[in-house]
């Protein structure tokens, strides 16, 4: 079993920047694609950006699509969101997550271990 600890998250302008990181231990994060979505209040969980186990391969939703950047370096057993030109409706909270089986996945449903999440602000 993998824990998943994330953290970066915060208040910041519009246009602003913030990093999320994602901690892994208990297992190493290699063995795992990897994936961030997001809640905001009233609404469901979504996805945002999913990257494959080497790193090589990623996938955005549209939304974050040339603004949001995942990677990961699996020797710091850690995966990273960049998040620039932020917009108030990115405001959520953020949640990494493992999948076991999947290559790249957007849905929820495939993800097995979650972290505890991360709230963003974004004001404008």
């Amino acid at each position: 079993q993998v824990q998943l600890v994330e953290s970066g998250g915060g208040l910041v302008q519009a246009g602003g920047s913030l990093r999320l990181s994602c901690a892994a231990s208990g297992r190493t994060l290699s063995n795992y694609c990897m994936g961030w979505f997001r809640q905001a209040p009233g609404k469901e969980r979504e996805f945002v950006a999913t990257i494959n186990r080497s790193g090589g391969s990623t996938y955005y939703a549209d939304s974050v699509q040339g603004r949001f950047t995942i990677s990961r370096d699996n020797a710091k057993n850690t995966v990273y969101l960049q998040m620039n030109s932020l917009k108030p409706e990115d405001t959520a909270v953020y949640y990494c997550a493992a999948d076991v089986f999947s290559s790249l996945s957007s849905n929820t449903l495939t993800y097995d271990y979650w972290g505890q999440g991360t709230q963003v602000t974004v004001s404008s």
